[in-house]
Formats: C-alpha cells, structure tokens, sequence
C-alpha cells in the first residue's frame, strides 16, 4: 500500500522531531551536564564522569557545529510542525483519535527538544559571558 503525501509528510516530521530530540539532547551531554556539575561544585564527579566516559571531551571540543546542527535541525522540526498541523485526519473516529494522539506527541516532543536546547544554549555561551 503507497502512502499518500500527508501521510508521507507525517512519518517524516515524526522521524525530525526525534532527530531534533537527539541533537538537542546532545547539546546537554557536551555542555550543559559539565557547566551544572562544576557549579554545582562537583569537579569531582564530572572528573569521574570523564574518567568514565572520556568521549565528552570530544563533544565539548565540538560544541559550535553541535550547536549548529542542533538548531537546524529544530528549524526544520518546526517548519513540519507547522505545515502538518492543519493536516487532515482520518474520518474513521480510531483512525482519527490516532491522528490527534500523535500530533500531540509531537508537539511535546517538539517542545521538549526547545527546551533542552535552550538550556543547553544556557550554560554553554550565555553564563560564561557572565561567569
């Protein structure tokens, strides 16, 4: 069975948004976990944790095209977001209740992926301006 082109673009914008979760969530990993444990105090912890996990340092030597990925790909989510919204659902009221349901779960994907990117944007380039 072909899928139709609202279809297509749904499956499509599900696969962006957890690749924008991801990205974003990297940005956590290299920048912001390190910044929050330090001030926090605990220089002893995050040297454990790169003792353990010595890949961080490499995240954090590319943190700007991390960044940089990042945002493009939340610009992208976005714009999918935005274009299938309006996207008509199903007329069958399972089919339909599906469709909601994902469109929804979408959105707080979307929008937890803003969130962790924000906050990693945070305590990567904006507190150290301060610090």
């Amino acid at each position: 069975m072909a899928l139709t082109k609202d279809e297509d673009l749904i499956k499509s914008n599900k696969l962006v948004n957890y690749l924008s979760l991801f990205t974003s969530s990297g940005t956590i990993i290299c920048c912001a976990l390190p910044a929050l444990l330090v001030s926090m105090g605990a220089g002893a912890a995050l040297s454990s944790l790169i003792t353990v996990f010595p890949q961080l340092v490499i995240l954090s030597i590319y943190k700007i095209p991390i960044f940089i990925g990042a945002f493009i790909m939340l610009i992208i989510a976005g714009m999918l977001q935005y274009h299938s919204r309006g996207l008509p659902c199903p007329a069958d009221k399972k089919q339909a209740y599906a469709c909601m349901q994902t469109r929804k779960v979408s959105m707080i994907i979307y929008f937890t992926s803003v969130g962790i990117f924000i906050i990693g944007l945070l305590f990567a380039f904006i507190i150290p301006l301060f610090i």
